[in-house]
């Protein structure tokens, strides 16, 4: 399965704890990812948050495809990382990791993408663009 890594690192004006509990919080990432559209099915245990997110593609400026992904959520004091399932065989492993920054946090965001043959390039061109509008929006969410 083809597979590349990206990762993009910045700083939010809010401390290390705000930043992991605002993406502890899975509405949160309606808007937080510009592709995602609406969160449901949530459930928590300890150390532990699985939920649906849906996606939404627009093609050709006209064309609309929903694509519910199964997000599973894990939190530290110092990170928040996951898994996504994709229909179509997309796999995303993901990681913030938080440090101090003055009196802020700088935030490295990481994604590993797992894609069948044929979908890498797509699915790499998308994640880097939401990637780094999530850095705008947390930012501002945060400052």
């Amino acid at each position: 399965m083809p597979d590349t890594e990206l990762s993009h690192a910045f700083t939010v004006a809010a401390p290390p704890a705000d930043v992991v509990a605002h993406l502890a919080e899975p509405s949160n990432y309606v808007g937080l990812s510009p592709l995602v559209v609406e969160v449901r099915d949530v459930a928590r245990e300890e150390g532990l948050t699985r939920y649906t997110a849906v996606e939404r593609f627009r093609f050709f400026g006209f064309l609309r495809h929903d694509n519910p992904i199964v997000v599973t959520l894990r939190t530290t004091g110092t990170a928040a990382h996951g898994d996504v399932v994709s229909p179509g065989g997309v796999r995303m492993g993901y990681r913030f990791d938080l440090e101090p920054d003055g009196g802020g946090t700088r935030v490295t965001d990481t994604l590993r993408l797992h894609t069948p043959p044929g979908l890498l390039r797509f699915a790499a061109s998308r994640a880097r663009a939401v990637q780094l509008a999530r850095a705008g929006v947390l930012a501002e969410r945060l400052g």
